[in-house]
């Protein structure tokens, strides 16, 4: 009976219901049915107190940067000056897809609005130059598991809020891992485009001269998560100011430098935004409700134990719960399984001494590599359902890029300098 809620829950979301209401339902059942001394009105406190949070105000005024720089030409800009840097590679459309979403991480923080960006500017020109559509599918959903890496990854800011790390070390430490798993998708992508004979999408490389140019043209795109890390680094503003003064600056520099943001963007931006936040919001609110029930249960100190159990130091640790995130990333949409397991977890990588600033970084990962499995991986759901690729298709093609960012998981995994040492210079 303890466990019912959990079951409830998994089996309402593997019938389509969205994930928020699948934990809403278990909840309600635990405390309608088999706890009952709890009041309602407890339940509806929660409910209401779980918006109350200042940091949480970050989450929307990112979702409202990352609309705004697509509709004003910044993101165009970054696209320009990735082609400028990888374009003459082999398969120079399916690098310059890695190096867009490796860019985009500091402007949409989401990986499903990063595929479902590039699935509409990308994948079409590289079905025109010959790619395949399941491969063209496979690297844009791949790539843009990179995205919430790099600052500012609103699941960078929803970690930091669960675990208490900091927020600012975060986005500081997402750096070095984002561009690790970039390299090794850009590596896959070249033993593939080698053997396939895809082209570069230009016919030589580009000069320093055409390069410097085109970084001058991409200079204020660019500069956006610099300033925002820049920012917080020296006290000027804290993670949700950091949103609302990116905000600002995307307007500033789309209205009057790129000139690409119009009037009748307005409305959309801000559709964009509400409905990014309401989703966003309607899942946390769920979950702390659901880890409401989890902690009464005291369901946590028995992961711990049992987990504990198994392994009896942290790299043992580290491996099961590697093993857990990827299966979980598998079944649930990424921003779900990091608020309903990290509570979980947190307490037993206290206790192993993992520092929680590298572990943040390792459940992002996980999660967005689950994000491309079967049987509900949302990227890969996200793909799929824009260029038309049929599954079996994709699942095929994607299978390398999946083993190139399991290699790269391990490698941040045990090797913790990758995520620390930019926060440790910095901080």
């Amino acid at each position: 009976m303890i466990f019912l809620p959990i079951i409830i829950a998994l089996v309402l979301y593997f019938t389509g219901i969205p994930i928020a209401y699948a934990l809403l339902a278990g909840t309600l059942y635990f405390f309608g049915f088999v706890d009952t001394t709890s009041h309602a009105y407890l339940l509806l406190q929660k409910f209401i107190t779980a918006t109350q949070s200042f940091p949480f105000l970050a989450i929307p005024f990112f979702i409202m940067c990352g609309s705004i720089m697509n509709y004003s030409g910044m993101s165009a800009k970054l696209m320009a000056f990735a082609d400028a840097l990888t374009g003459h590679m082999k398969g120079g459309l399916a690098q310059i897809n890695v190096l867009l979403s490796m860019l985009m991480g500091g402007c949409s923080g989401s990986a499903n609005a990063d595929a479902a960006m590039e699935c509409k500017m990308l994948v079409p020109e590289m079905e025109k130059r010959g790619y395949g559509k399941g491969f063209s599918a496979a690297i844009t959903a791949a790539s843009s598991c990179i995205t919430p890496i790099i600052p500012p990854g609103i699941n960078l800011i929803v970690y930091g809020l669960i675990a208490g790390a900091s927020v600012g070390k975060l986005f500081a430490a997402g750096y070095l891992p984002g561009f690790l798993m970039a390299v090794v998708l850009m590596i896959t992508v070249s033993m593939i485009a080698g053997k396939r004979g895809y082209a570069p999408s230009r016919e030589k490389r580009a000069s320093a001269g055409e390069i410097g140019r085109q970084a001058v043209d991409s200079l204020w795109a660019l500069l956006f998560p610099l300033g925002i890390i820049m920012g917080m680094r020296f006290g000027l503003f804290t993670p949700t100011e950091a949103g609302g003064i990116g905000v600002l600056y995307c307007f500033l520099v789309g209205k009057f430098i790129y000139k690409g943001l119009k009037k009748e963007h307005f409305i959309p931006i801000f559709k964009e935004t509400v409905a990014g936040t309401c989703t966003v919001m309607l899942i946390i609110v769920a979950a702390t409700l659901f880890g409401y029930y989890l902690n009464w249960e005291n369901i946590p100190n028995m992961l711990l134990k049992a987990v504990s159990g198994l392994a009896s130091n942290k790299y043992l640790i580290l491996l099961l719960l590697n093993v857990v995130l990827l299966v979980a990333g598998m079944f649930l949409e990424g921003g779900a399984a990091l608020i309903i397991l990290a509570p979980l977890m947190v307490p037993l990588v206290k206790a192993a001494g993992i520092d929680l600033v590298h572990f943040g970084i390792v459940v992002n990962v996980n999660i967005m590599i689950g994000g491309l499995t079967p049987p509900f991986g949302s990227m890969m759901f996200t793909c799929v359902a824009i260029t038309k690729c049929k599954m079996s298709e994709f699942i095929r093609e994607v299978l390398p890029f999946i083993v190139a960012l399991i290699v790269a998981l391990l490698l941040i995994t045990y090797i913790p300098a990758v995520s620390l040492l930019i926060p440790n210079l910095i901080y």
